[in-house]
């Protein structure tokens, strides 16, 4: 076929793409309505992980598992705005890893809105001025996020689903390498990037620490001679160079984030659910609390303790089990695990992200 033939082709497969795209809407709009009427939630990532999981294992190529995603959360994102535009509040400012991690989850068609901290994500959302927040809770090189946690000691809010987001860490500036002499960003960037940042620049270089990469990318688009490590999107907003690419001492660094909200989440088949309790101050007490998880088969992912803020020396645990509150041998563990502590509280049950 010629090129004009090839092009005709591509030009038929496109109406017919739209016209699919169109019926799905039609489609959409009366679930929006259904679920209007049930007063159910808008957004269901048990659903939206069950279509994404049929479409790759149906998927025949030559179009990658990974594009396949990609065009399919755009079409949720877009679909999901005709059923009820989402107001996802995040810890801002734009363009900050955290903002990446919202669009990735949600996609382009909701209202993004930055807040200044996580206590005020939370607040915010609490308020119902959101209907999500997006949140981090732990990166792989420098550990939890201990603001986030504090959180859910006095806090309602349910955890719907969580985000891993890979963090590549960029040099961005308006100058060449050799000409800059300071370097912004947050502590966390800092810490992510000291291997690189010995090795490559000189020990006249000023490191200063900022609020956050986005700030550091607004201070580097004003003043001459400096540069941020931040995002390839602060580098697009903030009309910066890319002067060095994956400065990341750790390639595989990546962070993971958790959308809150007040809704409860659907079994998908591949759940995690967190909990927070605490126990009494006796000799073995932490381990009664966890010997229900190995009586009835539960994989404990991760546990962390903080302070509760109240009493000296009063701590809570904060743990991630795989597998849905739904489920008999989760629900049994935790029943047992009530009789044995203090309090036990769900914090959320939600799909384990890819």
């Amino acid at each position: 076929m010629s090129l004009e033939d090839l092009r005709k082709k591509i030009d038929q497969i496109d109406t017919k793409i739209l016209k699919l795209l169109s019926e799905r809407a039609k489609v959409t709009l009366e679930v929006g309505k259904d679920k209007r009427r049930r007063k159910s939630s808008f957004y269901v990532p048990a659903r939206e992980k069950e279509i994404i999981q049929r479409m790759l294992k149906e998927n025949p190529g030559p179009l990658s598992d990974f594009a396949l995603k990609v065009i399919f959360k755009e079409i949720f994102s877009a679909c999901r705005t005709l059923e009820k535009p989402l107001k996802i509040a995040y810890l801002g400012p734009s363009a900050t890893f955290t903002h990446m991690a919202c669009l990735e989850r949600f996609g382009s068609q909701v209202i993004c809105t930055p807040q200044e901290s996580i206590p005020d994500v939370f607040h915010y959302v609490g308020k119902k001025d959101a209907d999500y927040g997006v949140v981090p809770i732990e990166n792989s090189t420098e550990g939890i996020i201990s603001h986030t946690l504090d959180m859910f000691i006095y806090s309602n809010l349910k955890i719907c689903s969580e985000i891993y987001l890979n963090v590549s860490h960029h040099l961005l500036s308006k100058v060449k390498l050799k000409e800059v002499t300071k370097v912004y960003s947050n502590p966390q960037a800092f810490a992510q990037t000291r291997l690189w940042l010995r090795d490559n620049l000189s020990s006249q270089v000023d490191l200063i620490e900022t609020s956050s990469t986005t700030k550091a990318a607004q201070l580097a688009a004003k003043e001459r001679q400096s540069a941020a490590i931040a995002s390839k999107l602060a580098a697009e907003v903030y009309n910066l160079s890319i002067i060095a690419e994956n400065i990341e001492d750790n390639p595989a660094n990546r962070t993971r984030f958790l959308v809150i909200g007040h809704t409860e989440g659907e079994r998908s088949g591949q759940d995690k659910t967190s909990i927070m309790f605490s126990t009494r101050h006796q000799a073995g007490a932490l381990y009664r609390a966890l010997s229900p998880l190995d009586k009835y088969k539960v994989n404990m992912t991760m546990i962390e303790s903080r302070p509760t803020g109240q009493k000296l020396w009063e701590y809570v645990f904060f743990i991630d089990l795989q597998g849905h509150v739904g489920e008999a041998r989760l629900s049994k563990a935790l029943k047992m695990m009530e009789e044995e502590c203090l309090f036990v509280k769900v914090l959320g049950s939600y799909p384990e992200a890819d």
